[in-house]
């Protein structure tokens, strides 16, 4: 139960972030909710499985920029979720570059904890 509200609580997050970020946008045939959706369930696995070793081996340079690298690695978690839903289920969100993955990650972050916090006690 707890998966399936942060996969809810990650779509949301995505789908606020595409509002505000104007370089992040939905694609595909499908829906826009269903593409938030889509790539809240690929960031949901991806920071499960690929961003702890991506952690681990970036380790010297988050300790030499004090944490900052860490929202680098973000920005591309976020990117991996968007180009795996793109091409593994065709429907995703588009992002243009660097930049609006690095805002649309630190909002995501944000709205993530923001929202895990109003739902602690669920």
């Amino acid at each position: 139960m707890r998966f399936l509200l942060n996969w809810l609580l990650a779509s949301i997050s995505i789908a606020i972030a595409t509002f505000i970020v104007p370089g992040i946008a939905p694609f595909g045939p499908t829906d826009a909710w269903l593409s938030f959706a889509f790539v809240g369930l690929f960031l949901g696995l991806v920071n499960s499985l690929v961003k702890p070793l991506v952690t681990v081996i970036s380790l010297p340079v988050t300790f030499l920029t004090l944490g900052v690298f860490q929202l680098v690695v973000n920005s591309f978690m976020l990117e991996l979720a968007s180009w795996l839903s793109v091409n593994l289920l065709g429907s995703g969100i588009s992002i243009s570059g660097f930049w609006s993955a690095f805002v649309g990650a630190i909002i995501v972050s944000i709205m993530c904890s923001i929202l895990g916090v109003a739902t602690k006690d669920a």
